[in-house]
């Protein structure tokens, strides 16, 4: 059994093994508060088809809580949209914030575990910065995570993943993604 108080996630570890200093060297860092690191990492799951049933809403922040390791918040329309048949504070979706090892062990699983197991997969695109230094993909099947029950799932939901880091470019940014062996696409 693991003891919570001596237990490190295995991409923490290597953060501050290895990985600090490749960056250090790469970009001349002068002091380690310059040094980028993961923020938080969040979650998001739009469920379309909250507008004629409101159940699967409930579902999907189930799943996404599975899949987080922690409760998933349920998100309401701001505004009402008579075309879409929204009305103001209905259930749209749901979202998890991970900061911490919850963080490190949900990109450590995505990387190594889920992403290998997504169809026909070549990588992620290295162009989804916003210029801060946050990047953010799509997974079109929720599934690909091994804490979803694939017999059990009536529908396949896609998700969003934004990845926020203390970078302050881009390209430091991508330098540190890619010491996490995030797989970009050449």
């Amino acid at each position: 059994m693991l003891d919570a108080a001596t237990y490190t996630p295995r991409l923490k570890a290597v953060y501050a093994d290895s990985i600090k200093a490749a960056l250090t060297e790469e970009f001349g860092y002068t002091n380690p508060m310059q040094l980028p690191k993961l923020d938080k990492i969040v979650l998001n799951m739009g469920v379309g088809e909250a507008v004629k049933d409101t159940k699967k809403v409930k579902q999907a922040a189930e799943e996404l809580s599975r899949i987080a390791g922690q409760k998933a918040v349920v998100t309401h329309a701001k505004k009402s949209i008579a075309g879409f048949r929204v009305r103001e504070k209905m259930p749209l979706g749901c979202k998890v914030t991970l900061r911490g090892d919850r963080m490190y062990e949900f990109l450590d699983r995505l990387i190594n575990i889920a992403m290998p197991r997504v169809r026909d997969f070549r990588g992620v695109k290295g162009n989804s910065f916003d210029g801060r230094g946050n990047y953010a993909m799509g997974l079109k099947e929720h599934i690909v995570f091994p804490e979803i029950d694939f017999d059990k799932v009536d529908e396949i939901l896609g998700m969003d993943i934004i990845i926020c880091t203390t970078a302050k470019t881009d390209a430091e940014a991508k330098a540190l993604l890619k010491h996490f062996n995030m797989p970009f696409m050449a």
